[in-house]
């Protein structure tokens, strides 16, 4: 069994949440720094990552817990 783990992922939801804080610009320069490749990822990259576990290519891989976070989970 493989996991993925995911940070931000701009998706209609995360949208609509941003719109709603108080700092709208901020809010959005917070989700960018905790990112150090300096943005959420689109759910096509993490969709990419989900095709690839569930193909043959990763036929041997098990047990992994794929960061799939643009190093958000390095904790800069």
């Amino acid at each position: 069994m493989n996991c993925i783990c995911q940070a931000g992922v701009m998706t209609p939801l995360l949208e609509d949440w941003i719109g709603q804080q108080p700092d709208p610009a901020g809010t959005i320069q917070a989700l960018i720094d905790m990112h150090p490749l300096g943005r959420c990822a689109t759910t096509e990259e993490v969709a990419s990552a989900v095709l690839y576990l569930a193909s043959d290519s990763s036929v041997f891989i098990t047990g992994v817990a794929l960061q799939v976070d643009g190093g958000a989970s390095l904790g800069y």
